[in-house]
């Protein structure tokens, strides 16, 4: 299991094709044809339909105003170019989908479009990750004198809000946790608590500051983990929702630790005469 794929990163990310457009442009080389992208676009379109339904006020026959559609529109793409952190010309980003939509003649093929936005992301997320870096190391070297934290010899801070009687982990073991997750803005990305039942984690396949911190704790406790970006996803950040060389604060309670599945009964296979 890779580092986007733990538990605790299921953030729900509605309008992934458009997402896999961004990624492929900033993590993948060479830029995405033109043809492809089109397709990408189009898949974009059809994972509208399937959105999840709100409570906006719609007209008796059920389809949106031309006003509503656009805002609907202007909330998906904004809402993946905001992962992006790159600044925008909003007056260009317009005449740039005027171009395509109303003339049929945008002013850059796509393949240089697709250039264009690969560039202006990488060096977006360079500036925010050297800012992230610096913050990381600012916040960490103040918070670790805090009364109560305490830091590993890799460099993970906690704090023990309740010490609990059980037993403890080992980095072969599951665990079933609570747990809220921040960023150090205090943005939430994800609470394992609004999921029924709670969360199920192999420590043997989650990044290194999950797995190290989860075998400190005794069943029954309830520790505040500080994760330094280097014991987590370091300076790739994750799926849009978590930025280069992120610090990640998790508050967890260890419910308890798994029994291993019980081995598979073995097959005797007959013998030849």
């Amino acid at each position: 299991m890779t580092r986007d794929q733990e538990p605790f990163h299921r953030v729900p990310l509605r309008f992934f094709p458009f997402t896999a457009i961004v990624d492929h442009l900033f993590f993948k080389e060479p830029p995405m044809k033109g043809p492809l992208l089109l397709l990408a676009a189009g898949a974009l379109l059809f994972s509208c339909q399937a959105a999840p339904k709100t409570d906006a006020a719609k007209p008796a026959d059920g389809v949106p105003s031309k006003t509503d559609s656009s805002y609907a529109f202007g909330v998906l793409l904004g809402t993946q170019l905001k992962s992006t952190a790159v600044p925008l010309d909003y007056d260009a980003l317009l005449n740039g989908i005027k171009d395509v939509v109303e003339k049929n003649a945008p002013k850059v093929a796509t393949d240089k479009a697709g250039e264009t936005v690969q560039t202006a992301i990488a060096d977006a997320q360079k500036k925010l990750g050297e800012a992230n870096a610096a913050a990381e190391t600012k916040f960490l070297a103040e918070n670790g004198k805090k009364t109560g934290v305490k830091t590993t010899a890799s460099g993970l801070q906690y704090e023990v809000e309740t010490e609990g009687t059980g037993a403890k982990p080992v980095a072969t073991n599951s665990v079933k946790v609570d747990y809220v997750v921040k960023l150090l803005d205090a943005t939430t990305f994800d609470r394992s608590i609004d999921r029924k039942p709670p969360q199920v984690i192999d420590l043997a396949r989650v990044f290194p500051g999950w797995t190290e911190g989860l075998q400190l704790m005794t069943v029954g406790s309830k520790y505040k983990f500080y994760i330094p970006s280097a014991l987590a996803y370091g300076s790739q950040g994750a799926g849009g929702k978590i930025p280069p060389n992120s610090t990640l604060v998790f508050e967890v309670t260890l419910l308890s630790i798994e029994k291993p599945a019980a081995p598979a009964p073995s097959i005797k296979l007959p013998t030849k005469p």
